[in-house]
């Protein structure tokens, strides 16, 4: 929480993010703009010092405790991520987030209750700090890894600053959102990156054959054009879930070159039905009030309720848009709040009162 000033004015609360490369310097712009003192902290001397003529920063952070901090990201590639959440933990008394796209390697830390796992789905052809935006986040997905040792309040409180950022938060198991994100991310940028090795490789022999890429090629080779250097680290801490997923890929060519080779029409056209009908009914952000319904839920007031009942959601595929927790003055028994899409509400009170809990859902045009 902000504290009051001797003036009489409310100071502004305190981030430190570790890591301002692309992802930690739009966290600390995105910070900022929403009334954070932003501290940075990079190996890279020269990072640090763009980032803070650049305004992304406020200030570089000074070695040692950190008292006055209430939320550490760390945005370091993903090998670095677990040595300096530990740090955080230890140099600061707030709390401890993360931007890294694989979370079981993350475990042992997550065991403290002040750490939060947290990977927003966005990124950007640019590099480093140059390409850092406030609203890189605005309209993404931003995922949060809670698990039964979390405190509820940390997590609420992490995932109302990211909201903040625009960001829509999913809340998924750490091993759940690892074995996800190689099907939508891992594995696409390896595929994407293989088929533009093979457009490369026949622009040796047809040197024109780049100069014919149309649209549906470049969308797809895009993201082959984001910095190489994250994606070692990224498939050696996710190398199981990723050689299971590229298994399958592989096996699903297979399937589409037998077909061509067969010339089977029929076939060929049941795949690419349903890859269109898949496509299409990707998710679009919601923004009509009527389209959101309120899930209140008693619940015992100890960590790990929060998460057991974002895990819930997340195995019921229900997304969550916003969460409140009312802790109650008297007794161990809290209300958490929880606003859905209207039409995923009966689903998530079926699975709650399934699971022992005590919803009550109604459309959000009745709070109050």
């Amino acid at each position: 929480m902000a504290a009051d000033t001797a003036a009489g004015q409310v100071e502004s609360p305190r981030a430190l993010v570790v890591g301002v490369g692309l992802i930690g310097g739009s966290i600390a712009l995105a910070l900022r703009r929403a009334g954070w003192f932003v501290l940075g902290r990079d190996r890279s001397e020269t990072s640090l010092a763009q980032a803070l003529s650049a305004g992304v920063i406020d200030a570089v952070a000074p070695d040692g405790r950190l008292a006055d901090v209430e939320l550490t990201f760390v945005a370091t590639p993903v090998g670095a991520i677990a040595g300096e959440v530990r740090r955080a933990l230890v140099d600061t008394d707030g709390l401890v987030t993360d931007a890294g796209s694989v979370k079981s390697g993350l475990l042992a830390e997550m065991a403290d209750p002040r750490f939060i796992g947290g990977h927003p789905m966005a990124g950007s052809e640019l590099e480093g700090i140059s390409g850092a935006r406030s609203d890189l986040f605005e309209g993404r997905t931003w995922v949060l890894t809670p698990v039964a040792t979390s405190d509820d309040d940390a997590l609420a409180r992490v995932r109302s600053v990211v909201s903040s950022f625009g960001a829509d938060t999913v809340f998924l198991p750490p091993e759940a959102h690892d074995a996800m994100v190689a099907v939508v991310s891992h594995v696409p940028h390896l595929t994407a990156a293989s088929l533009m090795g093979l457009a490369a490789s026949a622009s040796d022999e047809h040197r024109g054959l780049l100069r014919l890429a149309a649209g549906g090629f470049r969308d797809m080779t895009r993201i082959a054009a984001g910095s190489p250097t994250i994606w070692p680290d990224i498939c050696v801490e996710n190398a199981e879930a990723i050689v299971t997923q590229l298994d399958a890929l592989i096996a699903s060519l297979s399937t589409v070159r037998t077909v061509v080779q067969q010339g089977d029409r029929d076939a060929l056209l049941a795949i690419l039905e349903r890859a269109r009908a898949a496509r299409t009914a990707l998710p679009a952000r919601f923004t009509r009030t009527e389209e959101l319904a309120e899930v209140r839920v008693p619940i015992v007031d100890e960590k790990g309720a929060l998460a057991r009942i974002t895990t819930l959601a997340a195995e019921l595929d229900v997304s969550i848009v916003d969460i409140e927790i009312a802790h109650s003055l008297e007794g161990a028994e809290g209300v958490l709040i929880l606003v859905v899409e209207a039409h995923n509400g009966a689903r998530l009170t079926a699975g709650l009162q399934a699971s022992g809990h005590r919803p009550i859902l109604r459309p959000l045009d009745d709070r109050g």
